[in-house]
């Protein structure tokens, strides 16, 4: 299993700089399919990403997505590129195994530092990265506690407005499996109740909500917004996710609006490795 992103536009490429943490390590493989190198160090690269779950790795196939390439001024392959805060912070040029894990660790930082929540489940982890957050939208919220509060670590909060229902729409920039969620509650009364959650839609509305079957319905209570709970899902459901909806139907304690403190997403981006190019390369050699 690998937690890294592949990015195949300049727009991914530039998008993963900038909306990243501050403080959170991003480290970019420039590779070839041709390159033998390449695939010699990518186990290593699938560990660190394993192994270092609040740092983004991702990869840049330079047949694929010229553009950003030559943007970065890559020549070599492979090619790994570090950043902080949307700037280069080290370069490594080579299939270099020690100089990579060694700058991995030197700038990786702490999970706290990097923003990046501490969820683990059954060998996957918090994906909110995933979470294209500027397309995030939600249907019946307060404009002053709208749906990006959901997505942030300080005291703010999603609040529904003129009743107890919300729909969420969350876009991911890769497909991912979903294994679990996390809610946090304001407070367990306004905390969300009925929640149908619906895979692999768009343009979806609340009249959809009836007449479209959920892929998962769940029925909480207060045992799942205790502080080590998490909410497991079908995951069988949930293995190649590219958007997904969650209709908040209504909430513990019936109350007027509903809120929502903080929502995290616990899975894996599916793998994205072409064989193709591992097949190519063993009847070469």
């Amino acid at each position: 299993m690998s937690f890294f992103r592949t990015l195949n536009t300049r727009s991914e490429y530039e998008k993963l700089l900038s909306s990243a943490h501050p403080n959170k390590l991003v480290v970019v493989k420039f590779h070839a399919g041709w390159c033998s190198a390449c695939h010699v160090i990518a186990p290593l690269y699938q560990r660190l990403s394993v192994q270092y779950r609040h740092v983004a790795f991702a990869k840049v196939d330079v047949d694929i997505n010229k553009e950003t390439a030559q943007l970065a001024g890559v020549t070599s392959m492979p090619t790994f590129k570090f950043f902080k805060g949307g700037n280069e912070i080290a370069t490594i040029k080579g299939a270099d195994q020690g100089a990579l894990e060694r700058h991995v660790k030197q700038f990786a930082g702490t999970p706290e530092e990097s923003g990046q929540s501490l969820i683990t489940v059954q060998g996957h982890s918090d994906i909110n990265e995933f979470i294209t957050l500027n397309q995030i939208d939600c249907l019946n919220q307060l404009e002053n506690h709208n749906v990006r509060n959901a997505f942030t670590k300080d005291d703010s909060y999603l609040e529904s407005d003129v009743d107890e229902q919300l729909l969420i729409s969350i876009p991911f920039n890769q497909s991912v499996k979903l294994h679990s969620l996390k809610i946090t509650a304001k407070d367990i009364e306004h905390a969300p109740k009925t929640i149908k959650l619906y895979v692999n839609r768009i343009n979806f509305g609340f009249d959809e909500t009836d007449s479209i079957e959920a892929t998962q319905t769940l029925e909480l209570t207060e045992k799942d917004y205790e502080e080590t709970s998490v909410i497991p899902l079908r995951f069988v459901k949930f293995q190649a996710v590219t958007s997904l909806v969650l209709f908040v139907q209504d909430n513990l304690g019936d109350e007027d609006t509903t809120i929502i403190k903080n929502l995290v997403f616990i899975g894996s981006p599916v793998e994205t490795t072409k064989m193709e190019n591992l097949k190519k390369l063993d009847e070469s050699s």
